[in-house]
């Protein structure tokens, strides 16, 4: 079941109904910044958490001073695209809402995820994919400063990793290890671990006794919840 760390207690919470009822997930984004773009991110990983658990769910942009201009950058940055009201048919008091907010704000009413801010508050989104993966690559309680050295180094690592699902691409495709589909599923269910799924990742190109084709499904698999284009390349390494 997912768990976040709710902000107004500081323990973990259920983030969305036993019964998988529809919930609801608000994104509260003043101001265009950094920050705000990165409760967007939170945000998207949530849905993307949910939905891969079978929970229906619709995120909700509450807000925002700037939408025009943060909507452009949060699409730039593989955000899928944010509702003004309740999804269609949904009655009040179905599900639940859980609000993803600034870890600066004030704490809101029922369940909420705290996001720590990022530095500089200007995003340089030149390379939006690396910029997804350098918040990514730290917990969204962590503070994360972008500087010229950490997008270089996640521009690198996201190139060489899709080089490396494109060539996995090539084999015999194998199903995904039902170990390596639990150790996934446990990473983005606590939290939503964006460090720990990267993780295993890591450890599964490591791995000398997978195969590369379930390499390139695992890949694809954990590319559902980290929203990072994994398999862009596929059909070009030859």
């Amino acid at each position: 079941m997912l768990r976040i760390i709710d902000a107004r207690t500081g323990h973990p919470a259920p983030a969305a109904p036993a019964r998988r009822a529809p919930t609801r997930v608000e994104a509260h984004a003043p101001g265009g910044d950094a920050t705000a773009l990165r409760v967007l991110l939170v945000a998207d990983l949530l849905v993307r958490v949910l939905e891969l658990d079978g929970t229906p769910a619709w995120a909700v942009l509450a807000g925002a001073e700037e939408r025009e201009r943060l909507d452009g950058a949060a699409a730039a940055l593989g955000v899928r695209p944010f509702e003004d009201g309740p999804a269609p048919g949904s009655s009040p008091g179905s599900g639940q809402s859980v609000r993803v907010v600034r870890d600066d704000a004030a704490a809101p009413d029922g369940t909420a995820i705290a996001v720590a801010p990022v530095h500089p508050a200007a995003l340089d989104l030149a390379a939006p994919d690396a910029v997804r993966l350098a918040l990514l690559e730290r917990h969204h309680h962590a503070r994360v400063e972008l500087d010229t050295r950490t997008l270089d180094e996640a521009r690198q690592s996201l190139a060489r990793l899709r080089h490396a699902v494109a060539d996995w691409a090539r084999r015999p495709s194998r199903p995904v290890p039902g170990d390596v589909r639990d150790r996934l599923r446990a990473a983005w269910e606590d939290d939503l671990d964006a460090p720990g799924v990267l993780r295993v990742l890591h450890e599964v190109e490591s791995d000398p006794d997978l195969p590369d084709g379930a390499r390139f499904e695992i890949s694809a698999y954990a590319d559902r919840f980290l929203g990072l284009h994994l398999t862009r390349d596929v059909g070009t390494v030859g």
